[in-house]
């Protein structure tokens, strides 16, 4: 199944639940076969757990969701070792992170210290406990959601966590028609029920491995490089685009260009992804640290201030 057959499936069948969201579902399943993670930060009730949910129902794989709050401890994800006077010895017991697809609902109540028991996991697919390190299933994909208008109660995420979610983006609300739309399918019953998975693990594989062989063109290469470096002279810049988001540019633009049923990058691809990448991973001078809309208008002007190079991309 190739990667466009496959996210069409996915988004096809979590439409049903989502309605007039069809390129965050297929921004999601993208980073999802570009082997990423993702953060949907947006006010409540506008289905950024419904989102997740349906996309892991969607994918024929292990599932596991975790409610973040302040008494979620680092082994609830991680695992534990434990003495089994039964057997007199040690049992490790695994935590909610062996699985395939991890929804953290909610990432941001959960203490800086339980936070980071996802930073191995999220970045080198392992995790160690007590001196041994265990590889995670594949694919492992976390899809965390955060609301970004409650401040008590909630830990703001550190710059390190954030660096590791291969983009970050909003639902939005729908429009009129498409809340009527909403109703007729939620109106009554759990239609969450009645999604079943179109691929399994062995499917996101696959295509994950048809996105990586996608040609990217050298002056292509060099223009993200070149978007990278202008975050980081930008005014009001602390912290541009770290090596891992440039990497991640270079994924997710690969990614994209296979679900558009094409073998090579083109600069659009490149633009179209590169703020659902950048904005979270700047760090602003004069207290716009968390503002989302003042890092998209940088992003902005960094696309509109790097020439696009010009050539015969599919040679």
């Amino acid at each position: 199944m190739t990667p466009s057959e496959l996210t069409r499936l996915i988004a096809d069948n979590v439409e049903k639940m989502i309605t007039g969201k069809r390129d965050r579902i297929e921004l999601a399943a993208a980073a999802l076969l570009a082997g990423g993670n993702v953060l949907i930060e947006d006010v409540p009730g506008t289905g950024k757990t419904m989102l997740a949910r349906s996309l892991a129902a969607s994918v024929g794989a292990d599932f596991k969701r975790i409610q973040f709050t302040p008494d979620l401890l680092p082994a609830d994800l991680t695992g534990i070792t434990y003495f089994d006077p039964k057997t007199s010895d040690f049992i490790f017991r695994k935590g909610a992170v062996f699985t395939n697809v991890l929804l953290a609902d909610e990432i941001n109540r959960a203490t800086p210290r339980t936070q980071s028991a996802l930073l191995e996991c999220m970045e080198e697919k392992q995790i160690t406990v007590d001196g041994t390190t265990y590889k995670l299933k594949e694919p492992f994909f976390v899809i965390a959601t955060q609301n970004p208008v409650e401040t008590n109660g909630t830990y703001p995420l550190p710059e390190a966590q954030l660096d590791r979610f291969m983009i970050k983006m909003s639902m939005g609300y729908p429009t009129a028609e498409e809340y009527i739309g909403l109703i007729n399918t939620h109106g009554a019953g759990d239609p969450l029920s009645s999604l079943f998975g179109v691929c399994n693990a062995d499917d996101i594989i696959s295509a994950k491995k048809q996105c990586e062989n996608v040609r990217l063109h050298n002056d292509l290469a060099a223009y993200i490089v070149s978007l990278a470096q202008r975050t980081r002279e930008t005014d009001g810049v602390l912290l541009g685009l770290s090596t891992r988001g440039i990497l991640a540019a270079v994924r997710m633009s690969r990614t994209i260009a296979a679900i558009k049923g094409r073998d090579f990058v083109t600069p659009d691809d490149i633009k179209y992804i590169f703020p659902y990448i950048a904005c979270h991973r700047l760090i602003l001078s004069g207290g716009y640290k968390h503002k989302t809309g003042r890092a998209e208008e940088i992003i902005n002007t960094v696309l509109a201030s790097v020439p696009v190079p010009s050539e015969d991309w599919s040679v």
